[in-house]
């Protein structure tokens, strides 16, 4: 999983809206103000060490747009973070909101550390001071910039955040919202953890369910016994796979950093995972075949490639050789604009990150909601929903004769938790902007469902301008 230094995430995400606005009528002027970063803080600040030493870190914070506010986007803790990485995943996020009709600008923000070489108390010191950076020169709030977990952190750094924020406002009702993809205990939602995966999932049920799409491809509707090959087995890569294989397809490759491991007659994800955090490694798992090499698998024969880990994944040098039909982007960025041409050269269908994981935004954009509005979902209607239910099957017992069993009532006559409603708007969400994305590819007659998302989410964000009367 290696990256190119002479890679640059935002000048592809530059390239794709150039693309885009070719085939809409928008001012030059318009389109150069969407495609630039409004705001960009880069920071140092110093950690001190256990033995009294000092190391000097640095970190980022860039709002890419501010056509909607707050801006949204999160927060990763990687030795890769530079800001040209921020700069593109910052981008990314405006287009992403805007295709999934979600009210947020984009942002993105990192700290250049290897999170594997600290403690605990290190990582909150580093997530505490750098939170205080970004309240200093507001960066940060509920009604300016809400951050999110991303590659790195979880909801224990997103805890650390709200509590450092609340710290420098005590008097803010609103300070819950400051962040999303806290736990559940403070103030998070149900259903955030797995969020991103399961929006990947109905992704790519939707894509496999348009059955002239699929005749293209040479490939049956459906997801039910199709090969999968999944890249990257963290949180994202392992609740797509997970959600994939209850659908009935079949995963017979998964890629990690220290190797993978191949199993065409299936392998049990939730075993693997286990054994994955047991022994960090897949290496010595009793069931299929450790692949040393894990690039490897990406150019194994299967019928859908999920890359899950990085960006810049497949590109012009691996792209001539995939053999998958289908790749799903649940990574940001894992597919160059120079890769996606020959992909599609190849008759091979791409569906765009900024959509297939938008599923962690959507949610987190719920998570907010919660937050502002001090109320969980359900709360208020759950019991009053069971009790009408409960009602109408008396009602339908009356009038039949028949008895419903207990069992039965539990099914029907059950109210909504506030996961039940989370996963709804998150299907309704992926849904629609997966259809709405496609008919904007079929329309235009391009073979891209990049550049539709991009014309759809473009038009979309140049609309907020228009009507501004700032641009003619």
């Amino acid at each position: 999983m290696s990256k190119n230094q002479d890679y640059s995430l935002f000048n592809d995400v530059c390239s794709f809206v150039d693309d885009a606005a070719a085939h809409l009528d928008l001012h030059p002027g318009l389109v150069e103000q969407i495609k630039q970063c409004n705001s960009i803080y880069k920071f140092n600040f110093p950690l001190r060490k256990d033995d009294g030493s000092y190391e000097v870190l640095t970190g980022y914070r860039i709002q890419h747009s501010h056509h909607k506010l707050p801006v949204k986007g999160g927060i990763r803790f990687s030795e890769h973070v530079n800001e040209d990485e921020v700069k593109g995943l910052a981008a990314l996020m405006t287009f992403k909101c805007a295709l999934v009709n979600i009210p947020f600008g984009g942002a993105k923000g990192g700290v250049r550390i290897d999170p594997l070489k600290y403690d605990v108390g290190q990582l909150e010191r580093i997530t505490r001071r750098y939170t205080s950076e970004l309240i200093k020169k507001k960066f940060i709030g509920p009604a300016i910039d809400v951050p999110a977990p991303d590659y790195g952190t979880g909801a224990r750094e997103m805890a650390w955040i709200v509590d450092t924020y609340e710290a420098f406002n005590p008097d803010s009702i609103n300070s819950k919202g400051c962040v999303t993809g806290k736990p559940v205990s403070q103030h998070g939602i149900d259903g955030r953890t797995e969020a991103t995966g399961m929006g990947v999932y109905i992704g790519i049920r939707e894509a496999v369910s348009v059955k002239e799409d699929m005749e293209a491809l040479g490939l049956q509707t459906g997801l039910k016994d199709k090969k999968i090959i999944v890249q990257g087995l963290g949180n994202v890569g392992y609740y797509s796979a997970l959600f994939c294989q209850e659908a009935g397809a079949k995963i017979i490759g998964i890629a990690e950093w220290n190797g993978g491991i191949y199993d065409e007659n299936g392998i049990d994800v939730e075993a693997i995972k286990k054994y994955q955090i047991e022994n960090k490694g897949f290496k010595g798992y009793q069931k299929g075949k450790f692949i040393e090499n894990s690039g490897d698998l990406l150019t194994t024969a299967c019928d859908i490639l999920i890359p899950a880990a990085l960006e810049n994944q497949i590109t012009k040098e691996n792209a001539p050789h995939i053999k998958a039909k289908i790749i799903g982007e649940a990574a940001n960025g894992p597919v160059t604009q120079e890769a996606e041409k020959i992909l599609l050269e190849k008759n091979i269908m791409v569906i765009p990150d900024m959509y297939l994981n938008a599923g962690g935004v959507t949610v987190s954009y719920f998570e907010w909601l919660k937050n502002l509005s001090r109320v969980s979902f359900g709360k208020i209607e759950k019991r009053y929903d069971m009790q009408k239910f409960d009602r109408l099957l008396d009602n339908i017992e009356q009038a039949t004769g028949d008895k419903f069993s207990e069992e039965q009532r539990a099914v029907i006559a059950q109210g909504a938790s506030e996961r039940d409603l989370v996963n709804s708007g998150l299907e309704e969400t992926m849904v629609n902007a997966y259809h709405s994305m496609n008919k904007v590819r079929h329309e235009k007659k391009i073979k891209s469902l990049r550049t539709a998302g991009f014309i759809l989410a473009l038009d979309r964000i140049a609309v907020s301008y228009l009507d501004l009367g700032i641009f003619p």
